[in-house]
């Protein structure tokens, strides 16, 4: 799991580039050419974080589904013993 730091980093990231974009002059093509580079950059990270989150919820998925099936299984044998 990622820490709620590296969160707050990105967060932070997104604000200054977005302030910097707001101060970017729209004739000055060296200033648009890094801040494109920082968006696509900043964009990698967010992407790849989603993909870890995604890659997260899908483990959880298959341990709910681990967890029911035992807890089904357990609710047979139990209900086996008692003669249902």
């Amino acid at each position: 799991m990622i820490p709620a730091e590296t969160n707050d980093r990105l967060l932070i990231r997104l604000r200054r580039l977005k302030a910097k974009a707001d101060s970017v002059q729209p004739h000055d093509r060296k200033q648009l050419c890094a801040l494109l580079d920082d968006i696509e950059t900043l964009r990698d990270l967010l992407m790849s974080e989603c993909t870890r989150v995604d890659q997260e919820l899908n483990r959880a998925k298959v341990r709910v589904t681990a967890i029911t099936a035992y807890g089904r299984s357990a609710q047979s044998v139990r209900a086996m013993r008692r003669g249902h």
